[in-house]
């Protein structure tokens, strides 16, 4: 998925600065942002306050829509480089389409992961046939200095690890939980799960004290170290939890996030994840210029231009404003 923001800034993020050694509970609203001409996301990450939590740097919840009639989602090819795309359904189907020939339908419950390393292009839509909910999260993961140029490369995996108790189906996304490990590529220490919670669900899971820690409300009504919350919202937890008590009034779902500090200092602009503002520039001059990313074929359409780069120069920034 792409950052559409026409006129996004350049900011540094990483590092330990503004990471909690110990546990906190800190509720991030979203921020509503236009994708595309018919949909719009709720921005978690980063926002006022929070720009990472491990490895995660950038979170996007979307729906659920009422697509019937409609084009759903609708975005064309653009550029990404040192990161990878966490693609995860809800509800409805997305066609993935990518600079290496990758061709794919994203459905519920699937992982679609794309490390852009060095440079790749993807486009991301609705089919012509699509179903009447449209519900999902697209995420990005800040690849580490030491793999952030690799080669290109597409992921789909259609059967992921699944953790069963009273009133809770988790299911790992990416790294593990519990001793269930996701087959999906990581490159940092980091754990991605879907939690879905039955009404009247109670439950405690088992977390990595070195990790920090963000919970993401998808759906539903429940209680999250016993803060309530809001659909479309994030709780930042910190570290130092060895467990995290989960509540539910109503079938809820959550996503948890987490991971090791990055202790990296990254630079995010658009759609890159670089380490300058030159490194920056020249991917945005090569994207204009046709060069470096390749092609998606099958889309009906152009591509998507890139802003332009703001005047003023880079700013260092920390993990948290």
């Amino acid at each position: 998925m792409s950052d559409l923001d026409i006129r996004p800034q350049i900011t540094r993020h990483g590092g330990r600065d503004g990471v909690s050694a110990s546990p906190v509970r800190e509720l991030l609203p979203g921020r509503e942002v236009a994708l595309g001409e018919s949909t719009v996301v709720r921005r978690l990450l980063p926002t006022l306050g929070r720009r990472m939590v491990g490895a995660w740097c950038f979170i996007d919840h979307y729906g659920p829509d009422d697509v019937a009639g409609r084009p759903g989602m609708q975005v064309p090819p653009h550029p990404h480089i040192g990161l990878q795309t966490v693609s995860w359904l809800l509800d409805g189907e997305v066609v993935h389409r990518d600079s290496l020939g990758s061709l794919q339908t994203l459905r519920p419950g699937r992982l679609g992961l794309m490390t852009a390393g060095n440079a790749i292009a993807h486009s991301e839509v609705s089919p012509p046939e699509h179903g009447r909910l449209l519900h999902g999260a697209q995420l990005w993961v800040a690849l580490p200095d030491a793999f952030r140029a690799v080669d290109p490369r597409w992921e789909y995996h259609g059967e992921l690890p699944v953790l069963e108790e009273r009133g809770l189906r988790a299911t790992v996304i990416m790294g593990e939980m519990a001793g269930a490990a996701s087959p999906g590529t990581a490159y940092t220490p980091l754990v991605g799960v879907d939690l879905d919670l039955a009404a009247g669900a109670a439950v405690t899971l088992p977390l990595e004290p070195d990790f920090e820690y963000a919970v993401l409300s998808a759906s539903g009504d429940a209680e999250v170290d016993g803060v309530p919350v809001p659909r479309g919202s994030l709780l930042y937890l910190g570290c130092g939890r060895p467990g995290l008590a989960l509540r539910a009034e109503s079938a809820s779902r959550l996503l948890l996030l987490g991971g090791e500090p990055f202790e990296e200092r990254i630079v995010m602009w658009w759609n890159f994840v670089a380490r300058s503002g030159d490194e920056i520039a020249a991917a945005r001059a090569d994207w204009m210029d046709g060069d470096r990313f390749g092609t998606v074929t099958g889309y009906d359409g152009r591509p998507l231009p890139a802003p332009a780069l703001p005047a003023l120069p880079l700013k260092p920034r920390g993990r948290a404003r």
